[in-house]
């Protein structure tokens, strides 16, 4: 018999974290494939930034429509649908390069399909982890989805560089069977609490993820933090250069670099699903992003392979720690009639820090050269942690994860 707290006595969590692994392997995959492609095809910095970008689009123009559709309709079969379009775009790309007609727009176009699945995606699998299991095993459940997921990156840009010395095509083909098997995961997922009730469609509820996240600061300062970051620190768009022309690395040694932040955030999350954070969790945090920022730095001066691929290790445990207290804050904070809008709303800062970041590191990198934008970017990190610290107190003096009903009730 499991622990009466065991995640594994949670089949619907169980399932779900097997499905998160199938679709983060196949894009981790595809992410590897696309970039070095396009490397290949252009020789362009400004170009590995577009990808990014155009991934990013579709996220601003549905934030809206992504959190109301969350919050009126069945999570799971949205999430199903849109996993079923990421594996369509797959097999576009493979087709096309088996065709020979595979160009850097027919790239773009996919990568925009991409953009659009992931606009609705990623909002929803992050509150679908709150609905599999109770409040109080939720920073747990976190810790161990995240760290699920980081073996997934750990393994997937291994596996999209070596499948790529046989050609773009196996690595597209692979990705798309593993989009359609997270389809099918999915689709067996049950899950004993739907979305109560449909909103209705005014322009207030449209907003109203906002503004919740206005009226509570210190989720507006987790949920920023991350904004800006990850977007100024980030330096996974660039690795195709430094694996390229700085690091002299293939396609293999790209997937390792790719794969190193996995690695240390897999340590990180195994960590605190087993030993969760328990007090002073904001300061926590805080401390975390400043060592993201701090290991950005050297990562961008080395140019020692194994050096590289230890600051990018460092770089992921940090992130680890942050992602986990930030993901769990916002969703033990937010009532779950709301978690579809204030979902899309962290999802689209998710994805300027993410996305967006790579078209800031690109365009940089154009202007200043790869090596003194990843520079800029990690003294841009530590400098918003102390804005941060400043403009947020309230964050900064989060000592513990506690769901909002149960602060509700202690008062």
């Amino acid at each position: 018999m499991p622990h009466q707290d065991s995640l594994l006595q949670y089949r619907p969590f169980c399932f779900f974290v097997l499905a998160r692994v199938a679709s983060t392997l196949a894009l981790q995959m595809q992410v590897v494939a696309v970039a070095w492609q396009i490397y290949q095809m252009t020789g362009s910095a400004f170009n590995l930034g577009m990808i990014g970008l155009v991934q990013f689009i579709p996220s601003i123009f549905l934030v809206f429509i992504v959190g109301h559709v969350a919050d009126r309709y069945n999570r799971r079969r949205i999430a199903t649908l849109c996993v079923l379009l990421e594996g369509l775009c797959a097999l576009l790309l493979a087709v096309g390069n088996a065709g020979g007609w595979l160009s850097k727009e027919v790239v773009f176009a996919a990568v925009f399909l991409i953009g659009i699945g992931r606009a609705f995606n990623a909002p929803i699998m992050q509150t679908l982890v709150s609905a599999m299991v109770p409040a109080r095993v939720l920073p747990r459940a976190v810790s161990a989805f995240a760290s699920a997921t980081q073996v997934a990156v750990i393994v997937g840009p291994a596996l999209g560089g070596f499948l790529y010395v046989l050609g773009p095509s196996y690595v597209y083909a692979s990705s798309c069977a593993m989009f359609f098997l997270c389809a099918f995961l999915l689709s067996r997922t049950r899950i004993d609490r739907p979305v109560q009730g449909k909103p209705a469609v005014t322009l207030k509820s449209l907003f109203a993820g906002i503004a919740f996240i206005r009226s509570h600061p210190a989720v507006m300062g987790a949920i920023s933090l991350d904004l800006f970051a990850v977007l100024l620190g980030g330096a996974t768009a660039l690795l195709p250069i430094y694996a390229h022309d700085i690091l002299h690395a293939s396609s293999i040694g790209l997937g390792m670099l790719r794969s190193a932040p996995a690695i240390g955030g897999l340590g990180v999350g195994l960590v605190l699903a087993r030993y969760p954070l328990k007090n002073r969790v904001g300061r926590t945090m805080f401390i975390a992003v400043a060592c993201f920022g701090g290991a950005t730095i050297v990562f961008a001066l080395s140019h020692w392979f194994i050096l590289s691929l230890l600051m990018l290790i460092v770089l992921g445990m940090a992130d680890m720690i942050s992602v986990v207290v930030r993901s769990s804050f916002v969703q033990l904070q937010t009532p779950d009639a709301m978690r579809g809008r204030v979902g899309a709303v962290n999802s689209v800062f998710v994805g300027t820090s993410n996305q967006l970041g790579e078209f800031e590191s690109g365009a940089t990198a154009a202007l200043l050269g790869a090596v003194p934008a990843v520079i800029v970017g990690g003294l841009g990190t530590l400098v918003v942690v102390l804005l941060w610290i400043r403009l947020f107190p309230e964050l900064y003096e989060v000592d513990r994860l506690v769901a909002i009903d149960e602060v509700a009730q202690a008062a």
